[in-house]
């Protein structure tokens, strides 16, 4: 349980940082991601779905 809380709480601060620091970098992402199509997001989920599972495998392969 303590790991959840703190992978939820490190991507809030990752998230609260980019829309403090970067909100109109953020509107034009949106606008980005609106012109892409339904399969090119679903791809792109699916991409970083992937990676944060290795980089979970990794951190526990390393013994964080």
């Amino acid at each position: 349980m303590g790991f959840i809380l703190l992978a939820l709480g490190l991507v809030l601060i990752a998230e609260g940082l980019v829309y403090a620091l970067a909100p109109s970098l953020v509107e034009r992402l949106l606008e980005m991601l609106r012109e892409l199509s339904e399969d090119q997001r679903r791809n792109a989920g699916l991409a970083a779905l992937a990676l944060g599972l290795i980089l979970v495998w990794l951190a526990f392969w390393f013994g964080v």
